[in-house]
């Protein structure tokens, strides 16, 4: 059960994390146009993001983390004292991946601020996000540890 819902939060938590990038990517585009946003529109921005990328992003993030933390797992157990970081690898490598395989099979980037590399590794710090979740909700809890 730890599991599922390591692998459930780890999908949600990189997913709003991506979203927001996503969203404040996009509005950088626009800022560099010599346009004004304000910090209310940057929050009205996220949240449509959050909630209508659902349908296509949140799919692909879920396939990629279920590729991603059993290759990492697989790396772990050979190495059990680096599961927090092959994790949170696992995640980042994830998220990068699919932009890099998308952009590589089909020849477009699906998600416009991935084409700068700072765009890029926003959605890796994302995938990272949540593979450090899945770490901190599957890690066994120690006896006399709280």
């Amino acid at each position: 059960m730890r599991i599922i819902l390591g692998y459930v939060a780890a999908v949600l938590a990189a997913y709003l994390i991506g979203c927001i990038a996503i969203s404040q990517g996009n509005i950088a585009a626009v800022v560099g146009m010599g346009f004004e946003v304000t910090f209310s529109q940057r929050l009205e921005s996220a949240q449509h993001d959050v909630l209508s990328m659902t349908a296509l992003y949140l799919p692909i993030i879920s396939v990629s983390f279920l590729i991603a933390l059993p290759a990492a797992a697989l790396v772990i157990k050979r190495y059990p004292n680096l599961r927090r970081l092959g994790f949170v690898l696992g995640g980042f490598v994830a998220l990068v991946a699919i932009h890099l395989i998308i952009k590589q099979v089909f020849g477009i980037s699906g998600i416009a601020p991935t084409r700068t590399i700072m765009g890029l590794v926003m959605q890796g710090v994302a995938g990272a996000f949540g593979g450090y979740c899945y770490y901190r909700l599957t890690t066994p809890k120690v006896a006399g540890s709280e």
